[in-house]
């Protein structure tokens, strides 16, 4: 009879025997290949043997720093990924962005019991559960970990400058080097900046989910560039290594042509799912784009992003991803961008009028504008406090002339009503446009002035923007107004109060504005079409004789402007090919006033030249009747405009 003593001993010794020798203790291997990777997006292997009993559950977590909280996951991917996964082995291949930390991976089993519905990303879908986790996996680095990287270029001030910004895992110093062909031979210095995770406002961005260290800043300014050349460039230290060499053409404004690449909402795309949704068609976007900018040759252009950046919603690591896939563009024509409501609302942001409750909410995770404020440099010095004792919020609102083209960015985002900071710079910047030298004007902001999607939180501020901002478009013939925030394209008519403006007929030529939303850059929700108010669960609403053209292809827009046409077209993201097309003429005709008719009406002559001056004044006023009627005939055909289309079915 075996006594209880043994009993015990022999339970004991199985109970750890199954702990320690168990087969999914045992056998079960998680390896990572290579474990040092070269540069931001190479890729690494993941393999995974000896899971027993696998589940369509069972997932692998992505880490870092590597010293991450199991739930403080980065991003994540399902086993049953792998093809062969059913037999509890398997590999997958993800691209890596460098974080200037270390990545690990690690197996966890769910169970169908613990599957939390309140606990869900951004499709409503449960996240994975971290209470058992199998395996982890070494380490994977990058080979110099903190160079430079990131790369993007922007306009300044000053004609013959250019800037050039980029990132660290140091704030060591860091220089540019740039010159003609050949002839590397000046350098600058670079300004360093840094956020921390103080600066942020609110969740995620202050919490150990969504922080990590962003790195260090590099600003370099160079300066003394000739006009329309191409000039190469690289940035780092001897210290700490160089990037390869990028070029791009300086600014000529001197040049009869403007090329600029226009959208909204953009964002970017990751190889995992994580706690949102990422835009995965933003890689179509960049793709097409970078096709034109090599087909461009030697021209000069640059890029418009306005508004809704990179969509990280508080989730640092997301910008990371945004700068690497923009880089290819960004490092050879400058980029520039306007804020959007994903880049700077939460809950106590200090500019919040109480028509405005249901429209600025915690669409920016927390950040208050801080990454999109030290990420980017744009010209002006435009700038709003936070109130929290974060950096002010800049980038708000500014404006440059590219060739023949005036540009005007404005923000939604902040106070822009009658006797703003943001107001009286708009006014002024309007009315100090030389049409001589950029005969056409452009303005752009974020949420839209004119829609007809289904937006209705945004109607109070469309009220206020239509009642304070669009009689500064009309009294100074801003030609074009590009807007975001819907998800989908749209071009109107030239618009005045919501009404379509018949401009041969108009006696102020170009006394409306053509405005054309942009927001189907890479965002994959899309905004219904404004439905019938009577019967709202039924067909959408007819397309509105001010809707030229409307459709749900992603996309972006090319803007090319002669000093005497601008031509906005809009590129499909699934061929690549054009989908609407609008032409603009110049023809900025001087109005001549009554007063100034009255004046030349009470000239006085000598009498011995009355005959010969009334004469002269009947020929002049025939000559200006003439030219007005010639005028208004050239007016009918001022625009060119595509049939009036809709896509939808």
């Amino acid at each position: 009879m075996v006594s209880s003593e043994t009993l015990i001993l022999t339970l004991a010794t199985m109970f750890f025997i199954s702990i320690f020798f168990s087969p999914t203790a045992a056998t079960i291997s998680l390896t990572v290949s290579p474990k040092t990777l070269t540069k931001s997006n190479h890729s690494v292997r993941i393999q995974w043997s000896g899971i027993p009993s696998p589940s369509s559950l069972d997932w692998l977590g992505i880490y870092s720093p590597p010293e991450s909280a199991n739930e403080n996951f980065i991003g994540y991917l399902f086993l049953n990924s792998s093809p062969s996964w059913p037999s509890g082995a398997g590999e997958l291949r993800i691209p890596l962005v460098n974080l200037r930390s270390n990545y690990t991976f690690r197996l966890f089993r769910w169970k169908p019991e613990e599957v939390n519905y309140r606990h869900r990303d951004h499709d409503h879908n449960p996240l994975p559960g971290t209470r058992h986790r199998l395996a982890e996996s070494e380490e994977v680095g990058f080979e110099g970990a903190s160079a430079p990287d990131q790369v993007h270029l922007a306009f300044t001030d000053r004609d013959d400058e250019m800037r050039v910004m980029f990132l660290t895992g140091g704030g060591n110093e860091e220089f540019v080097r740039y010159g003609l062909e050949g002839k590397m031979d000046n350098i600058v210095g670079t300004k360093v900046t840094k956020y921390e995770r103080k600066d942020m406002c609110d969740f995620p961005a202050n919490s150990s989910l969504g922080w990590r260290d962003p790195g260090f800043i590099h600003d370099g300014v160079m300066t003394n560039l000739e006009k329309g050349k191409k000039y190469y460039y690289r940035v780092g230290s001897d210290a700490r290594g160089w990037t390869e060499t990028f070029s791009f053409i300086s600014r000529d404004n001197e040049a009869n042509e403007t090329i600029a690449y226009l959208f909204g909402d953009m964002g970017t795309s990751v190889p995992y799912s994580t706690f949102y949704r990422t835009q995965e068609e933003s890689k179509s976007t960049v793709k097409w784009i970078l096709r034109d900018l090599e087909g461009l040759g030697d021209k000069p252009a640059f890029i418009s992003h306005i508004g809704d950046i990179s969509y990280a919603r508080g989730f640092s690591w997301i910008w990371d991803e945004f700068f690497s896939l923009i880089e290819p563009i960004a490092s050879r024509v400058p980029y520039h961008v306007c804020i959007g409501n994903h880049e700077y609302d939460w809950p106590l942001q200090p500019w919040r009028p109480s028509w405005s409750w249901g429209l600025y909410g915690t669409d920016g995770g927390g950040e208050c504008g801080v990454p999109y404020s030290l990420k980017f440099k744009m010209p002006g010095k435009s700038s709003f406090p936070t109130g929290t004792g974060a950096p002010d919020t800049q980038n708000l609102y500014y404006s440059f002339d590219a060739g023949v083209v005036h540009f005007l960015y404005i923000s939604t985002e902040t106070d822009f009503l009658r006797g703003s900071d943001q107001y009286n710079f708009i006014k002024a910047d309007l009315e100090s446009v030389n049409r001589d030298r950029t005969p056409f004007v452009v303005v752009q902001g974020h949420r839209p002035m004119y829609t007809t999607s289904d937006e209705e939180r945004d109607t109070p501020l469309r009220e206020r923007m239509l009642e304070n901002l669009e009689p500064l478009l009309v009294e100074n013939n801003v030609t074009l107004a590009l807007w975001g925030h819907v998800h989908r394209y749209e071009r109107f008519c030239p618009l005045r109060n919501y009404s379509c403006v018949d401009i041969a007929s108009d006696s102020l030529p170009m006394a409306a504005t053509v405005h054309v939303v942009i927001g189907m850059a890479g965002q994959d929700w899309q905004a219904s079409w404004k439905p019938r108010s009577d019967h709202r669960d039924v067909p959408i609403y007819p397309q509105p004789k001010q809707s030229m053209y409307r459709g749900g292809e992603f996309g972006y827009t090319k803007l090319v402007a002669t000093r005497e046409k601008l031509t906005l077209t809009y590129f499909g993201n699934h061929d690549g090919d054009m989908h609407d097309i609008v032409e603009i003429q110049s023809g900025q005709i001087p109005k001549i006033s009554a007063g100034e008719v009255r004046a030349v009406s009470e000239l006085k002559f000598s009498w011995y030249m009355q005959g010969a001056g009334i004469l002269i004044l009947g020929a002049f006023i025939g000559y200006v009747l003439g030219f007005l009627i010639r005028c208004k005939r050239d007016a009918a055909q001022r625009n060119t405009w595509t049939p009036v289309k809709s896509e939808e079915t």
